[in-house]
């Protein structure tokens, strides 16, 4: 009802999901005090409302682009990676896995139970992952049939359970969800935590996925706002979805933003408004009221397949090669903030990415780009020299064009770069015997 675009469908993502378990768990074990974890979760969430809601009504929307479309890549990617290698547990039947994120520590936990991998598990894991990428390919390549990898996740599950339930594969190492209570969740307002030592904890956890969170609805708002040519008001998706998590947050719901996947499949179904929302909503309260029994015997295994299978979309290859071809430190920071999340954690990765991106924001500033203007034949026009070797050259005037507004962090660059510039002209007219340079124009319109 208050955000502006008409294609996100709204619901947890994987990169939220991700981060929030990961600074709660750093405070609070979710086996030892499940309430307490709960419970923070929610304060989270109510805390990313609260910060996502104010930006919005005090018109600071800019300071999501500070996260560049390199940073997300490589984030997302990062993120993407961590929570395919968190599968694995999953996958290979284990009971016990580390809480640690980082490559390492996952690969050591991982090898070092080698004698408590189940290749039942394995088998059927790796069988429903073989499906759903198959399906994904099949809907690539022929668009008008998107709804065969929409529904496999679906018919993954449904599949399994049978499987589960007609061979008992539960008694034979393969891992299910079990009994999942009715009904729906209960008002939480109550439960938010706002005493120390927890209360630091939940407001660093609600900015930090507070932030990402918002980047990525709106990121994902925008795409399909342009596919549909019709503008959405980042500042007031922001109040939108600030007042979504505030709200959630008091009925335990825990962190919601516009996730890719399911707005791609709500555009691919051919939604005109975001109703398509309110629908989604009643299917899953109905879900919740009468149909949790159905996923008694759904296998743990499947459930990983279909988190595994989603993540693969996110590892963007082609962008990352697509940057490297066009700028090489934009590809650092992908790199960076890849390398970050993979090796150390989700938030050293993003702190990690945000510093590289204002560093090269500062050298833009501090070390902007001059070159020579000469004029184009037969016309009033002046251009980059480079960019056009036909131009031709006044008699005795130097035209330099600094393409930056002068600071006092960049004077000190530019005074020594126009005298570098004023004396490799006076050698050039030296050598050739033209005539000494007598004028140095500087525009300084900025034009980029």
């Amino acid at each position: 009802m208050m955000g502006s675009s008409r294609d996100l469908a709204v619901g947890t993502v994987a990169v939220a999901s991700l981060l929030t378990a990961s600074m709660i768990g750093n405070e609070v074990d979710a086996n030892q005090n499940p309430t307490l974890y709960l419970h923070l979760a929610f304060t989270a969430t109510f805390f990313a409302g609260v910060f996502q809601a104010s930006l919005g009504l005090l018109r600071l929307g800019f300071i999501v682009d500070f996260l560049s479309h390199a940073t997300i890549i490589g984030f997302m990617a990062g993120a993407a990676t961590v929570v395919i290698m968190q599968q694995l547990k999953g996958i290979l039947g284990l009971d016990h896995f580390t809480h640690s994120t980082d490559l390492v520590s996952v690969m050591r936990s991982v090898f070092s139970q080698t004698h408590q991998w189940r290749w039942e598990s394995a088998v059927l894991g790796f069988g429903f992952l073989f499906f759903l990428l198959t399906t994904r390919y099949f809907s690539k390549r022929k668009p008008k049939y998107f709804w065969v990898s929409a529904m496999a996740p679906l018919t993954s599950v449904i599949l399994g359970s049978l499987l589960v339930y007609l061979t008992h594969a539960e008694k034979h190492g393969v891992q299910v969800i079990g009994y999942l209570k009715k009904g729906l969740n209960p008002m939480s307002f109550t439960d938010l935590v706002f005493v120390s030592p927890y209360l630091s904890t939940a407001i660093k956890t609600g900015i930090i996925t507070g932030v990402i969170a918002l980047a990525e609805g709106i990121a994902v708002g925008r795409s399909f706002a342009m596919f549909k040519n019709y503008h959405i008001d980042g500042n007031k998706e922001m109040i939108a979805f600030g007042t979504m998590n505030i709200v959630g947050s008091c009925t335990s719901c825990y962190l919601t933003t516009g996730p890719f996947s399911r707005s791609a499949v709500n555009y691919n179904a051919g939604c005109k408004t975001a109703v398509s929302n309110i629908v989604m909503a009643l299917g899953v309260m109905v879900t919740l009221l009468f149909l949790t029994p159905l996923f008694h015997y759904t296998p743990l295994v499947v459930l990983s397949s279909i988190i595994v299978s989603a993540m693969l979309g996110l590892l963007d290859y082609e962008a990352a090669i697509h940057l490297w071809s066009i700028d090489k430190f934009d590809f650092m920071v992908c790199i960076s903030a890849y390398a970050g999340v993979v090796f150390a954690s989700v938030e050293i990765g993003l702190v990690i990415a945000v510093a590289i991106s204002l560093l090269r924001l500062l050298l833009f500033v501090a070390r902007p780009k001059t070159f020579i203007l000469g004029n184009i034949p037969n016309s009033m026009i002046y251009r980059n020299v480079e960019q056009y070797p036909n131009t031709s050259s006044v008699p005795g005037v130097l035209i330099l064009e600094i393409d930056a507004p002068i600071y006092f962090a960049n004077s000190g660059y530019l005074r020594e770069r126009i005298a570098r510039w004023v004396d490799d002209e006076e050698v050039k007219l030296k050598s050739s015997g033209e005539t000494s340079l007598q004028y140095v124009i500087l525009d300084m319109g900025g034009r980029g």
